[in-house]
Formats: C-alpha cells, structure tokens, sequence
C-alpha cells in the first residue's frame, strides 16, 4: 500500500505530546538533539520535504527558499512572529506560510507584568544581594522602588499581546495609553479603558513605563531609535518582549548608563542571544534568555495550531493561520 502522507521536517525538538501527534498523522522527520539546524541542514530539508516547521532560530531567506525542491509547499512556522522568512520569496515560489497566532498570548502579557515588577521593585537588586550573602537586614530606606498602580503605562503595539498587556496592568491600577497603527474600535479602546496616542513622540514622552508589543517589520526597525529614547522621562521604565530590533539597544545601553532611563526588562536583544555585554552588569535592568512564551500549556497549544495548519494543508485546504504579505 503506498504511503501518500506528506514528509514533514521539524527543525528544533518540541513537546513530546505534539511530536507523537506529529508522528500518527504525517511522515515525520524529527530532531534528535535541541539545537538549530545548519545552513546546509536546512537546505537539504527544503530540497525533499512537502513541508517544513521551523522556529525562530532558523532564517529562512531568499537563497534557502530559492534552493527548495517542488515538493515543499508549505512552511508551517513553530511561533507567530515570520520575521526570520522571506514570506514574499516563497510566496512567488508557491510555497505557503502558516504560523501560530494567539496561542502564547497571555504567557507573554505575564512575562511583560513580571518583567514591570521587577524592574519598579527592584528585585534583580535584591536576588544578587541574597546570592552573594550580603544583606544586612531590613531597614526603611533600603531597595525602595515604585508602585505601579497610578503610573502611565504606553504600549507600542496593540495587537493581542499589547491588549492582553492592558487587561493586566488595569488589575494594578495603571493607566492604559497606546500607539498603534490602527485606532482600535471605540467598544474595544472603551472596556480597556485606554487613551490612544497618533503620534509616538508624544506618548512615550509623557509615559511611566513602555511595554514594546510590536512586530518587527522593516516600518518598526529602531522604532526606539536614539532620538526618541531620548524623549523618555529619566525616571520611565521600558520593557521589551516583542522584537529586539524594535530598539537601538546601543543607544539604549548609553543612556541607562547615564541615568538617563530608570530601567530596563529585556526578554529580546537587537543580535539574537547576544545582547549588549554592558546591559549585563547593570542593576537598574532584569534581561531574560527569551523566556515570555516559555510555558509547557503555550508551547503544547502553538504545536497543535501547527498540526492543525498541516492537517488543514494536507486535505486540500489553505491552512487557518496562512500569513501573507499585506499581512506582515
């Protein structure tokens, strides 16, 4: 009896339960260690796979899309943002892209609340102290950090993520303010209790703390370039969660040196998984190995989103999730 289920090539190991369902309905090729693929690995996949589940860590640009067999005609992204795929490459190759929107919603929306608390409170502060054996005991004027009920919270990107973001730091008292490319619906701006700001410059100039919940596109690369950093108020708080190009972390880097920002809570940096080497070191700033989607409930639900793309791809359909340019 032939076998007529699509080949499928996983890039990076992902929860057992998802690579077993994997397993039962398609042709599977699984990785035997977590780490990413070479250049040359991923090549030799996109040349005899009908498709391809890669992550973040794969770059798949025009020269590995150009060297793809015809068989491969879909690549269902592990994760939701396709920064790393040339989307329009494959598009003109015949090759689709699905991806996995909402399902690390409200992981990332904790992770950007933990990041606000610990930089405000100061924690990373405390944590090294504990460590290192050096605490002296209470005292009132010891690690004092700031509330954040009552502060101007602006969100950049008012997607999924920013507005989950929203929801929570209403619970904390704050105040909701946001830049996005769309004003949202008044019914949806209403019951998030939020104040939209046309221009940027003006929001982040008068805000408290900056959650970054964009994308990164070509329109958003250094969005927080030099200029508008500088617009911040000494005492602001930024936290990024989304995209690291989304910020100039060398400027950033200078100016949180200079006291010119209170603090920082990267989870993202502008180079991948080395972030600037002075940030390290720095009491005022929590930095995180990209840990906001991190959780075994959201990773299981991103691998069932891919299943179901694949699935959907495999019986004659568009996937549910299919990205396309005007998209992105």
């Amino acid at each position: 009896m032939p076998n007529n289920r699509l080949s499928v090539v996983v890039t990076r190991r992902l929860p057992d339960v998802v690579e077993t369902r994997l397993t039962e309905l398609f042709d599977v090729r699984l990785r035997d260690d977590d780490t990413p693929m070479s250049r040359p690995e991923l090549a030799a996949a996109m040349a005899d796979a009908d498709v391809l589940v890669p992550t973040i860590t794969d770059q798949i640009d025009a020269g590995l899309i150009g060297q793809a067999g015809n068989r491969l005609k879909l690549i269902a992204n592990f994760g939701a943002g396709v920064d790393h795929i040339d989307v329009e490459t494959a598009r003109r190759r015949g090759i689709l892209v699905s991806n996995t929107p909402g399902a690390m919603t409200d992981d990332t929306a904790d992770m950007v609340m933990g990041l606000m608390l610990a930089v405000t409170r100061r924690m990373q502060e405390g944590l090294s102290v504990m460590q290192s054996g050096e605490w002296q005991g209470w005292a009132p004027t010891a690690f004092l950090g700031s509330r954040l009920g009552g502060k101007r919270l602006g969100i950049l990107g008012m997607g999924r993520i920013g507005q989950a973001v929203a929801r929570r730091a209403r619970a904390f008292g704050m105040q909701i303010h946001y830049h996005n490319r769309r004003r949202l619906r008044p019914e949806v701006e209403g019951a998030l209790e939020s104040t939209w700001w046309e221009s940027l410059d003006q929001m982040v100039a008068r805000m408290d703390v900056i959650s970054v919940n964009c994308p990164h596109t070509p329109s958003t690369f250094h969005l927080l370039n030099a200029r508008r950093l500088k617009l911040l108020k000494p005492s602001a708080v930024l936290i990024n969660t989304s995209r690291g190009e989304v910020i100039d972390e060398n400027a950033l880097t200078r100016m949180l040196k200079a006291g010119e920002i209170a603090g920082a809570g990267l989870d993202v940096y502008q180079h991948g998984i080395k972030g600037n080497p002075e940030l390290v070191n720095m009491a005022n700033v929590v930095m995180l190995p990209h840990m906001g989607s991190a959780t075994m409930e959201g990773r299981v639900e991103m691998g069932e989103k891919v299943i179901i793309n694949v699935k959907t791809f495999a019986d004659g359909h568009r996937p549910p999730d299919q990205v396309v340019p005007s998209m992105l």
